[in-house]
């Protein structure tokens, strides 16, 4: 014969109830403040129209205070109104990868249909960068700018266009002039000077820069990238070169995985 079941007065077992339910969200609390960096979409109005960009916010426990961020311009493959494509390529999958760990705010915009990093496209670009800053506690002292291929040129025309906002440029297989199959791919800034590389390197001397490349990249050939190099030397600026040799066009993925670059970058700091 089982002995009888003794059950708990109503207030006590209520009060067990509770206590559980406060451990458990406790619980599930501490899981939340320890969890991995999340990507969000944003979205805001330029020109009258909705433009949508994503952001990648970090773990908490990837660092504290206001964190570095990084405006990445993607490229000519991750055009669209998705408001997905621009983290397919580049940036966004290394992040990926480094979800846990990766201390930057990183804002991901991105430019709709056929459309260039120029004009609108860079006003989109920056407004995002100051919204993201404003949201998630950004340095606006540790801002950083890369972009890859039309990104690249982005990345020039942007820095161009807002030369005293950034603390270090990171161009990946990127040129000033355009290609023959796409005059409209260039470095609008600068086109029109005798001597483009002399005149960005007047204007950007100050930035601290990083520019990479591939060897055997045909699409953007490096001898635009080694030009440009050698006229931030002349002008006395902080630049450095990186060509990796067995590289064609695809130049990023080599580069967001070299890791001297990021201990670089997030010791930048603009004065």
């Amino acid at each position: 014969m089982h002995p009888p079941v003794r059950l708990l007065p109503f207030p006590v077992l209520l009060a067990c109830v509770l206590a559980c339910v406060a451990l458990a969200g406790c619980s599930t609390m501490q899981r939340v403040g320890k969890s991995d960096g999340t990507f969000v979409e944003r979205s805001l109005m330029v020109g009258g129209e909705s433009r949508g960009y994503q952001v990648f916010v970090p773990a908490p426990r990837s660092g504290t205070g206001k964190r570095p961020v990084i405006l990445f311009l993607h490229g000519s493959g991750e055009r669209g109104s998705d408001n997905r494509r621009q983290l397919e390529a580049g940036l966004g999958p290394y992040v990926r990868d480094h979800l846990a760990d990766f201390p930057a705010i990183v804002v991901f915009p991105q430019v709709a249909g056929d459309g260039e990093w120029m004009g609108a496209n860079v006003d989109m670009a920056l407004a995002a960068t100051d919204a993201a800053i404003r949201e998630f506690h950004g340095d606006p002292q540790r801002t950083y700018l890369t972009g890859l291929s039309m990104g690249g040129y982005g990345t020039w025309e942007t820095a161009l266009q807002a030369p005293v906002r950034f603390a270090a440029l990171v161009p990946i297989c990127a040129a000033l002039h355009a290609p023959p199959s796409r005059p409209s791919l260039q470095v609008t800034a600068v086109a029109g000077a005798g001597d483009p590389y002399a005149a960005l390197a007047a204007r950007l001397k100050h930035v601290p820069t990083w520019i990479f490349h591939g060897a055997k990249d045909d699409v953007v050939p490096p001898d635009d990238a080694r030009k440009t190099y050698a006229a931030l030397k002349a002008a006395g600026a902080d630049v450095q070169y990186t060509e990796f040799p067995q590289a064609n066009h695809n130049s990023w993925d080599a580069t967001y995985r070299h890791q001297a670059l990021w201990t670089w970058l997030f010791s930048q700091h603009r004065d």
